[in-house]
């Protein structure tokens, strides 16, 4: 396990994320909280890549979330068939859809404990939402978050939602800005197979650097 950092290594990591990831954004495309949802409920285990080029053709099939709620199941499942999961997603998509027309008036609300409540959001998939919506200070814990972390010593937790709870507590603020550019450092830099460490401005850092020199 790599040891953790230091409150001054901490320090110098969050300075260096928000330096290098000034105005970073998802790589999700989107116009609207409507869109935005289920965007990110399609990204789970998928990349943004894939979903770019479903919700195209989604989003004009099914433009608010009433169209969506009225659609039959195997249709959506049609649409979104190349994404990973594509029978739980289409079931929650459409679940989705329903709880925000019946109690929602047709508007995604845009608080973490009622985006929870609707079918198919957890607390990574609400938290995106508030992150990109109105850049609520949160972190979100993906995979490449989950891995950045561990490799910079940030974290030692077994959980997305304990690291979540660490991170939090560590950097505190600008946690919407740190989300970002933990994602894209982790696609991008720090993979999970053949990290680019030679091309890395937290090499000096990074706990677990051994096992990745070339």
């Amino acid at each position: 396990m790599p040891k953790k950092a230091t409150k001054k290594e901490i320090q110098e990591i969050k300075n260096l994320f928000l330096k290098h990831y000034k105005n970073a954004k998802t790589e999700l495309i989107y116009k609207n909280d409507y869109e935005l949802l289920i965007a990110v409920m399609l990204s789970a285990q998928c990349t943004d890549k894939r979903v770019n080029l479903i919700t195209p053709a989604l989003f004009k099939q099914y433009p608010n979330p009433k169209a969506l709620q009225n659609a039959p199941l195997d249709e959506i499942k049609e649409f979104i068939k190349t994404c990973s999961f594509f029978n739980n997603k289409a079931t929650n998509l459409k679940a989705m859809a329903q709880v925000v027309c019946e109690k929602f008036n047709g508007e995604i609300p845009l608080d973490r404990e009622i985006l929870k409540t609707l079918p198919g959001v957890g607390q990574k998939t609400a938290n995106v939402v508030l992150i990109e919506s109105k850049e609520a200070n949160f972190i979100a814990v993906d995979t490449h978050v989950f891995r950045v972390s561990h490799r910079l010593g940030l974290s030692n937790a077994k959980t997305p939602l304990q690291t979540e709870e660490e991170l939090t507590k560590i950097f505190v603020d600008n946690l919407a800005t740190l989300h970002q550019a933990m994602v894209l450092f982790g696609r991008y830099t720090c993979k999970a197979l053949n990290p680019q460490c030679q091309e890395c401005f937290l090499s000096h850092l990074c706990k677990s650097k051994t096992s990745y020199k070339c």
